[in-house]
């Protein structure tokens, strides 16, 4: 009986929490749990209204995904400062955030916000614009589009490419200048055609590719051959392709033209033929450029993103300049005399119209990017 009474003495008591503190306990918890459900509708509200109000391939694409981040942090903070804890525990909840933060920052530098350092870098840098032709690497193509993470490309054969933007701070990145770019082409040809018809034939080639100041260099002095190189500046980038392609042709059609043979010292050909026998082809009537029911140029097809995307920013950049020379008039306006109120207004009127017609253009062109996505 002894044993029994100091047995119960001794056992635990384990007390249910009551029905009030269940209930006091929830309702601490109500003002976080408001906190993170106000964060995530205003994140998803914000970031419907700026997806709305601006165009994706715009440069206000980087600005948008650095105010959707700044909110998202801040939400967080906010989060946690209004948790049902202690001023202790809040406390070393911060420093762990910070602490997690200072290690993504050190560990991440090469990927995540790597990229988004290096897109900031090309904001500010502003070595290529949308539709620009840029070389990085081995990529080569037109800029399609600009984000804070990532630079996209359309290649020559129409494809996309994302680069990273750490890649091309990292990486030396070639722009072609909007006001001309050099198109070159080699050939080599036998020792035994003087230098002086040979460079005469090029420069005639060039001319008819619509090259200008074209020039004709000496490459090398090979063993069997010597390798010429003519160049001219194409003043219309866009041309590119098309450019390449048509001085190739008229190098064909020039030396062909002038009884130059395009084989090699070493040619040789099992089938009889006379000595005096030359390997030219006839010639034939020349195409006009572009023929009535042919394919457009290589350069409509190949990039026509990136022209769309060059295309919206040029608007873009006309739309702020007709806005503030709409400022300006209103402000002229207010201290205009009367006589003059008139002409500024009907001036005003001019540019609403202006710069609504090209906010239509450039929602033309966002619905038809997202129309092919």
């Amino acid at each position: 009986m002894l044993i029994v009474f100091i047995a119960s003495q001794s056992a635990p008591v384990l007390e249910l929490p009551s029905f009030v503190d269940m209930v006091n306990g929830l309702l601490s918890l109500v003002p976080s749990a408001f906190t993170l459900f106000l964060v995530i509708t205003l994140a998803v509200v914000l970031r419907r209204w700026l997806e709305r109000t601006s165009d994706p391939s715009s440069r206000h694409k980087t600005r948008n995904q650095l105010i959707l981040l700044g909110v998202t942090a801040f939400g967080l903070l906010l989060v946690v400062l209004v948790l049902p804890i202690g001023d202790a525990l809040r406390a070393q909840i911060l420093s762990l955030i910070g602490i997690v933060l200072s290690a993504g920052i050190a560990l991440s530098s090469t990927t995540f916000l790597g990229n988004m350092m290096a897109g900031i870098m090309l904001r500010a840098v502003r070595n290529f614009r949308m539709g620009d032709f840029i070389a990085v690497g081995e990529h080569f193509g037109r800029v399609s589009d600009r984000g804070l993470f990532h630079t996209e490309i359309q290649t020559e054969e129409r494809n996309l490419t994302t680069l990273p933007n750490l890649f091309l701070v990292t990486n030396p990145v070639t722009t072609m200048r909007a006001s001309g770019t050099i198109v070159a082409a080699t050939v080599s040809l036998g020792y035994d055609i003087p230098r002086a018809r040979i460079e005469k034939l090029l420069l005639q080639a060039a001319m008819k590719a619509e090259l200008e100041d074209a020039f004709v260099t000496t490459v090398d002095l090979g063993d069997f051959s010597v390798t010429y190189r003519i160049a001219g500046l194409l003043t219309e980038v866009k041309s590119l392709i098309t450019a390449r392609s048509r001085l190739r042709g008229e190098m064909l059609d020039a030396l062909h033209g002038g009884g130059v043979e395009i084989v090699s010292p070493t040619f040789m050909n099992t089938r009889p033929q006379e000595p005096d026998r030359k390997f030219i082809p006839d010639p034939v009537p020349k195409l006009r450029k572009r023929p009535v029911g042919e394919a457009p140029a290589p350069e409509d097809i190949l990039f026509d993103k990136a022209e769309e995307a060059e295309e919206a920013e040029g608007l873009r950049e006309k739309m702020n300049r007709v806005s503030e020379e709409m400022e300006t008039l209103k402000a002229e306006l207010k201290e205009a005399p009367e006589d003059i109120q008139r002409e500024l207004e009907a001036r005003l009127l001019r540019l609403e119209k202006e710069r609504d017609r090209l906010a239509a253009k450039v929602e033309e062109i966002k619905n038809g990017e997202k129309g092919e996505r």
